[in-house]
């Protein structure tokens, strides 16, 4: 992997796949310079922007504005802001805008918002006229460090979470830091589990700087943009070495496969759980069920727990609003996720902090002996 590397205070993270090949671009006032940006990297002449209605207010003009200035026509489209917009409804109705937009193969979906818009978008783009380009221009922090890189993009089904869709690699993704500053509390920290994550799964001194230094990542500045482009970069390293999820790709689920069932466990209802909130009790569960099957530290589990406590991120599935579905139920999901291969579970299990690894056949009586353990 090419270094991060500085310019005009733009951080640029190279996702070197050779055909598809592209930038993170990570810094302040990207979103008023993208159509310069797009237009000199890439060659088409017309957009459809798909962007939800919390973030329409706040920068589809901007956007818009700067595409115009560069000779890109676009059209927009506004969908609901939340989880449930990652609907096969909301995605033929998207697939159908492109169309109408005349949207051709060299021109562009361009995703702006978070990782519902860049997921739906991406997923829309993936499969109008069997693909088309596709511009990331994440708006939350989670979507900046995670879902707008590495191609993944989908829907989600009554089955479970992001369970249909394609990997489409985005062309370009324009990380704008200060569109961060619009977030809520609550949001921002939920894009910073994702941010944790990445010192859990391989890089322990990076966990040790967000331990010394949360405060001034969400107070914003350089540290903020160190963590982002530190984050993109370890996404972007595991992305190259294993694009399709075959093997070590997995290890970016650390804690997701808990959380994604904590998620359908609450029908992604973002006023229970979002996504970022569900990884944090994740990852703690992870952690935690590492030390049951004596792989790892009792210590590692709680020193993970008063981290993520310390920035505000629930740690317990007792902090999960309203009532949840017994242990079967969640077990139920989890036998759903996506890593499940030939029936076996597959869970990210670590052996301390930053020793992540991919555990296949984990036996699903202790999981679900667990699961009623914790259950509330």
């Amino acid at each position: 992997m090419n270094a991060i590397t500085s310019a005009s205070a733009i951080r640029k993270v190279h996702v070197p796949l050779g055909q598809r090949a592209y930038d993170i671009l990570i810094g302040q006032g990207l979103i008023a310079s993208a159509g310069g940006e797009i237009g000199s990297r890439l060659n088409g002449r017309k957009a459809a922007v798909i962007t939800d209605e919390n973030v329409a207010p706040r920068y589809l003009d901007a956007l818009k504005a700067s595409l115009d200035a560069a000779g890109i026509a676009s059209a927009a489209v506004v969908l609901p802001a939340g989880e449930k917009t990652k609907s096969f409804e909301h995605l033929i109705n998207v697939c159908d805008k492109v169309l109408e937009a005349r949207v051709e193969r060299n021109d562009y979906v361009i995703a702006l918002g978070g990782g519902v818009i860049g997921d739906l978008s991406g997923f829309a783009a993936g499969i109008v006229r069997r693909g088309v380009r596709f511009v990331q221009v994440p708006t939350s922090l989670l979507a900046q460090v995670d879902s707008s890189v590495g191609g993944k993009t989908g829907i989600n089904s009554r089955h479970g979470k992001n369970l249909v869709g394609v990997f489409h690699q985005p062309d370009l993704v324009l990380a704008d830091t200060d569109a961060l500053n619009s977030l809520s509390e609550r949001e921002f920290r939920a894009g910073y589990a994702e941010v944790a994550k990445y010192g859990l799964i391989d890089k322990p001194d990076f966990f040790a700087w967000l331990e010394s230094n949360w405060q001034a990542v969400f107070a914003g500045g350089s540290a903020r943009i160190e963590a982002i482009a530190v984050s993109c970069q370890a996404k972007a390293d595991v992305v190259v070495a294993d694009e399709r999820e075959n093997g070590q790709r997995a290890l970016l689920n650390l804690g997701h496969t808990f959380g994604h069932a904590l998620e359908a466990a609450t029908g992604y209802d973002s006023s229970r759980l979002v996504h970022g909130e569900g990884v944090s009790i994740g990852m703690v569960l992870a952690h935690e069920f590492s030390a049951r099957v004596n792989l790892a530290s009792p210590d590692d589990a709680r020193r993970v727990e008063a981290h993520l406590k310390a920035v505000g991120l629930p740690t317990r599935m007792s902090e999960i609003p309203g009532t949840l579905p017994p242990a079967e139920v969640l077990m139920d999901a989890i036998a759903q996720d996506k890593k499940v291969k030939g029936g076996r579970l597959t869970f990210i299990l670590t052996r301390g902090i930053g020793q992540s690894f991919v555990a296949d056949d984990v036996p699903a009586s202790e999981v679900i002996s667990f699961l009623k353990e914790k259950h509330p």
